[in-house]
């Protein structure tokens, strides 16, 4: 039993006994202490003003009387006007302690086979280029969410859409035709997702030239780009495609398959995956057949050059384009055709699209299509929106100049950390082997906590250097905290000290004892509140708020020096358990904590 249930209960009965008055449990409001005063857990008494016939700061003495004569749990309590604080006594923080230690999955919910069905979508990479700095901070964000739905006993499909049609994959299949000489990743040793970005960003340089050729001869820059024999080769690679030409389509797969072993490798480094890919090129189709079923239905209408458009002013939004006048497909068909087929595959109960905030309308408009199309998830669809990254400038070049590359970016943190780990001795006595591995979970530590300790919805400049500091809202400060505690734990087992499986009670605690126990039972909460406003920036700073108090309390108390035997198996069993939670906040955000340090 919960202690605010408990006291609640307690509560009840007391103002039964003093005011002869029956009050629901909803009335009993109960808070966290307020920093400045002294106590755990306050009550507020205005609302049995009325019972008391009483001022605020009697009937609060009353309760709290009553209370301490009748409520083992109550060791003390202090009266400030209409707030009557109560100290929770330290058996009860024990006996919560021996509860949040019995339970190694203390606040993660497991989903039943009849939990909801939720489909996160996320990553949506294109297959013309590499993953760059913003599909990090989609990605991470994405199975964060993910992680944090199924911790809320969910049942979670992690699904990705490709982008692997169209124009901008024509401009890269092109150019390797014209100069790649039959270049291969084996030939080139590069990662198949960098060639083929490669090839995009020489069709780049090849049409600006024409362009301003072409200029040069006379003509308006419009002109120029409409006339570009390079850019008119790739709508005519793009129009094959579409008929399904099998040598184009031969070359399309080859390229394909060599950008897919590139993102496997991105995303396995990133700790990030996906447990089903649905690709545009398959999807694409069946968004047009849903369309042209809404036209026939009256959903939608066409103009006279034959495109098909949604008429959304009843709803206080504008005209939108579904079909083009030459038949082809829209972003907007295309999620529909992609919602079409995930609806067959999956009895999704909520779809999450994690989407930049540039495409907060898309959804919008997306959300009122499926629901007018039948999609029953649909007018419920979460977009989960997020701000721009970007970096400090001129920290990190990149291929183009301006993109910066995801391997780029975590081989570069991995390398700060082991400059930085090595500068403060924390890789002294590893082997090469142990050594690179730390090197590797500080380094994408600190990544991704630095990305997700800031809310999603704002935009946000990350700093790898910041990130890597091993003091403060950082990864590492995390990270090294937990492996503090596991050199302290292996410490205590060499000298042969157990920690039993249920604490004895009897010892008498300090406020930074208890406060610590109080916010490792919050970790419930906290993982729930993570779900409910999916934000997982909720999660990431918890830790942080739990190793710094951590750190204060290892500070001033001693641990294996303690010369009282319980009080130390107490300590022991308190930072087993803080590391436990720290371990289960982290793994949530997909970040790994080292055992050593």
């Amino acid at each position: 039993m919960k202690i605010e249930d408990k006291l609640t209960a307690s509560v009840i009965n007391g103002v039964k006994e003093l005011y002869g008055a029956e009050v629901p449990a909803k009335m009993v409001q109960l808070q966290k202490t307020k920093k400045e005063f002294e106590g755990h857990l306050t009550l507020v008494v205005f609302p049995f003003l009325k019972m008391s016939k009483k001022g605020p700061e009697q009937t609060a003495q009353e309760i709290g009387e009553y209370l301490k004569k009748n409520e083992p749990a109550i060791a003390n309590y202090n009266v400030i006007k209409g707030f009557l604080n109560l100290t929770i006594a330290s058996d009860v923080w024990v006996e919560l302690l021996n509860r949040i230690h019995a339970d190694a999955q203390w606040g993660i919910q497991k989903a039943t086979e009849d939990a909801p069905l939720v489909m996160i979508e996320y990553s949506s990479p294109n297959t013309n280029k590499p993953l760059h700095l913003g599909h990090v901070r989609n990605n991470l964000l994405g199975n964060a969410l993910a992680n944090v739905m199924a911790a809320n006993g969910n049942r979670v499909v992690k699904t990705n859409i490709v982008n692997d049609r169209g124009i901008h994959i024509c401009k890269s299949m092109l150019a390797w035709l014209k100069y790649g000489n039959g270049e291969t990743p084996e030939s080139s040793g590069k990662k198949g997702d960098h060639l083929i970005g490669d090839y995009y960003v020489a069709f780049d340089k090849h049409y600006k030239a024409e362009v301003a050729e072409l200029m040069e001869k006379g003509l308006s820059k419009e002109e120029a780009e409409a006339q570009s024999p390079l850019m008119q080769e790739a709508r005519e690679m793009l129009r094959k495609w579409e008929a399904n030409d099998p040598e184009i389509r031969a070359l399309w797969k080859k390229m394909n398959d060599w950008v897919y072993a590139g993102f496997d490798e991105t995303y396995k480094m990133m700790g990030v995956s996906f447990d089903k890919i649905y690709y545009e090129s398959e999807t694409y189709l069946e968004g047009k057949e849903k369309v042209l079923e809404g036209l026939e239905k009256g959903f939608f209408y066409r103009k006279e050059d034959g495109s098909v458009w949604a008429d959304l002013t009843a709803e206080g939004l504008d005209h939108k384009l579904l079909l083009r006048a030459d038949g082809t497909s829209v972003y907007m068909t295309q999620d529909i055709g992609t919602a079409k087929l995930r609806f067959q595959d999956f009895p999704i109960n909520k779809m999450i699209y994690v989407v930049g905030n540039e495409q907060n309308y898309h959804f919008q408009v997306l959300s009122i299509l499926l629901d007018k199309l039948g999609f029953e998830w649909g007018k419920d669809l979460v977009h989960f929106s997020y701000g721009m990254v970007e970096l400090p400038e001129g920290k990190m070049k990149s291929r183009e100049g301006t993109v910066v590359d995801a391997d780029d970016l975590m081989e570069a943190m991995i390398e700060t950390a082991k400059e930085t780990s090595s500068e403060l001795g924390k890789l002294d006595g590893l082997t090469k082997e142990e050594a690179d591995d730390i090197a590797r979970i500080v380094g994408l530590g600190a990544l991704k906590y630095f990305i997700l300790k800031v809310d999603a919805r704002k935009n946000m400049t990350f700093n790898p250097k910041e990130s890597i500091d091993f003091n403060g809202n950082t990864g590492p400060f995390i990270q090294y905290t937990y492996a503090r505690i596991q050199s302290i734990l292996r410490k205590a087992a060499e000298a042969g000290i157990t920690i039993p499986a249920v604490i004895p009670t009897g010892v008498e605690l300090s406020t930074k004892e208890e406060g610590l126990i109080q916010m490792l039972a919050d970790f419930t909460n906290v993982v729930r509140q993570a779900g409910s406003d999916y934000n997982p920036s909720i999660l990431a700073n918890y830790a942080y708020d739990l190793v710094k108090e951590y750190n204060q309390f290892y500070h001033d108390f001693s641990i294996l020096r303690e010369e009282n035997e319980a009080l130390k198996v107490f300590r022991l069993a308190l930072s087993q358990n803080v590391g436990k939670i720290v371990k289960l906040a982290m793994g949530l955000l997909g970040i790994e904590v080292p055992e050593r340090m």
